[in-house]
């Protein structure tokens, strides 16, 4: 019997955590160094992947990610259902702001953002609908933590703070201090934490049952608007997305 952590289903999800935003198309040799797989073994399990459609290879041999893992992506309950819900939500802002407009969950000790809708000439950012990021450092990570279970602050604050930027805040006494304000106030600030030209504001998304399930944002160049100017905005679009996840689902 395959020993656990070594089947046919987890070296597959190997060569498929070997693609990542910074390596998007790889060769067989490459994947089969980052995975340290022998290439033979690559080249079988590549070869069903591709036949199923999870990867696809161009004319130059690398291999991509393929449009059929998308499409199974695109089913994960807690991302389509909350987007579909949120989105009109989300187009409001951007139009009536005309800067970044994020839409993220917890999973884990990381945030996965499920939808961004990027502004017209809004700061550039450095998310993307499906990527994953800290928790400390942008304004939707921080209502995250904020509102995670006690064991998973615990568990982020006691790891090493990544450091994006001079501005970012990886002391852990004053990042409880931050989580407590964000609890208070209804909103997180992220003034600078990730690019030096960037200030985030977000509030809490919560379901029907109150629990925060979710986090909106917007993301405005540095010095162009107050933080306290743009939270009532962002509380506003948050609680009609909340409203709207309270919702019965309609058949």
């Amino acid at each position: 019997m395959p020993t656990p952590g070594n089947t046919v289903l987890t070296r597959a999800l190997r060569l498929l955590d070997a693609f990542t935003p910074d390596r998007p198309a790889l060769t067989l040799s490459e994947i089969a160094r980052l995975t340290g797989m022998p290439v033979s073994t690559v080249h079988r399990l590549l070869a069903g992947l591709v036949a199923w459609g999870a990867l696809e290879r161009g004319d130059d041999g690398r291999y991509r990610v393929g449009l059929r893992l998308w499409e199974v992506g695109a089913l994960a309950p807690r991302g389509q259902g909350l987007r579909e819900r949120a989105l009109p939500y989300l187009e409001d802002l951007s139009q009536i702001t005309r800067e970044n407009v994020q839409l993220a969950v917890r999973e884990g000790t990381e945030l996965v953002f499920v939808e961004r809708i990027a502004g017209t000439g809004a700061v550039p950012v450095l998310s993307r609908v499906g990527s994953r990021f800290a928790l400390t450092a942008t304004g939707v990570g921080l209502v995250l933590l904020a509102h995670a279970p006690p064991e998973v602050q615990e568990e982020v604050l006691r790891a090493p703070v990544e450091r994006f930027t001079p501005q970012t805040v990886v002391d852990p006494a004053r990042l409880r201090r931050m989580l407590a304000d964000v609890r208070s106030s209804g909103f997180a600030v992220s003034d600078r934490q990730v690019t030096m030209d960037a200030l985030s504001v977000a509030a809490p998304v919560h379901d029907g049952r109150g629990a925060v399930v979710a986090a909106v944002s917007l993301v405005v160049r540095h010095g162009s608007a107050p933080a306290h100017a743009l939270a009532p905005l962002l509380r506003t679009s948050a609680r009609a997305i909340s409203r709207a996840l309270a919702q019965p689902t309609r058949r």
